[in-house]
């Protein structure tokens, strides 16, 4: 397992994230359909290709199980492929942020008691919550810092 922040974001490495990402939303994030997963997919790669510090982790064969996306100390995404949950792989990352770029906040979908509680575990709590998130869609959003 190797953690590495990446700058070169080629399109095999998006391809790589995206099929990581698809993965750990549908395992995750029951509460949207097949269509809605599809639509919010379109949207990811430039995520992806956009956000100031991605760090992705890997296997021994050195192939992407994991990632997050750090804006400032924000925690703006954080994906574990379904295979690879519960092995401590997103603990390990998001300590990384939290020591390397000093993770102060994030939003987690309500919807999500898996991440909630994994948040509240590592000392987040939620401060704010709101009705839908932050494309206007009926998702409420939970607003968690580090005390």
């Amino acid at each position: 397992m190797r953690i590495i922040e990446v700058t070169d974001r080629n399109s095999s490495l998006i391809e790589q994230l995206l099929e990581v990402w698809e993965s750990s939303v549908k395992a995750t994030h029951l509460f949207l359909s097949e269509g809605e997963i599809e639509d919010i997919k379109k949207y990811v790669p430039q995520a992806l290709k956009e956000i100031p510090h991605l760090i992705i982790v890997e296997n021994e064969n050195q192939v992407p199980v994991g990632f997050m996306g750090i804006v400032e100390q924000h925690l703006e995404m954080l994906f574990i492929s379904h295979e690879e949950r519960g092995k401590g792989l997103g603990k390990k990352l998001f300590k990384y942020g939290i020591e390397k770029y000093m993770i102060n906040d994030l939003a987690v979908n309500e919807q999500n008691p898996l991440a909630k509680g994994f948040y509240e575990h590592m000392g987040f709590n939620v401060y704010k919550r709101t009705a839908n998130d932050e494309q206007g869609n009926p998702y409420p959003l939970l607003y968690m810092s580090r005390p």
